[in-house]
């Protein structure tokens, strides 16, 4: 159980480094944000492939899984930064995704 919560508070660190540092270029780009902050967004998107690869499984499954996690951490994000209140679709959507990371992750497997 312990290495689950450590795989998924990995998961949790690699989603803000993403989605932060996405958000961060983002901001440069299409809100004219200063240039360094872009600069640290991609710095910040850096970060989130070394995260990654704190993983304990193998590159597919780690990247697979991910998408769920990603999904969800962007539904959060547009909702508590960017206040778009997700709708009935958004959290249905969210949590098969969810569900799909679990079973690609966690589920047991022989060998």
């Amino acid at each position: 159980m312990l290495a689950i919560i450590k795989s998924i508070s990995l998961f949790v660190l690699a989603g803000l480094c993403e989605i932060g540092g996405g958000y961060m270029v983002w901001l440069t780009l299409r809100e004219e944000k200063p240039w360094w902050v872009g600069v640290l967004g991609g710095i910040i998107l850096i970060g989130y492939g070394v995260v990654a690869t704190w993983q304990p499984a193998n590159f597919g499954r780690v990247y697979a899984a991910y998408g769920g996690i990603f999904i969800i951490m962007a539904i959060i994000w547009g909702w508590k930064v960017d206040g778009i209140v997700p709708d009935r679709y958004d959290l249905l959507g969210g949590a098969i995704a969810l569900i799909g990371m679990l079973i690609i992750m966690y589920a047991p497997r022989n060998g």
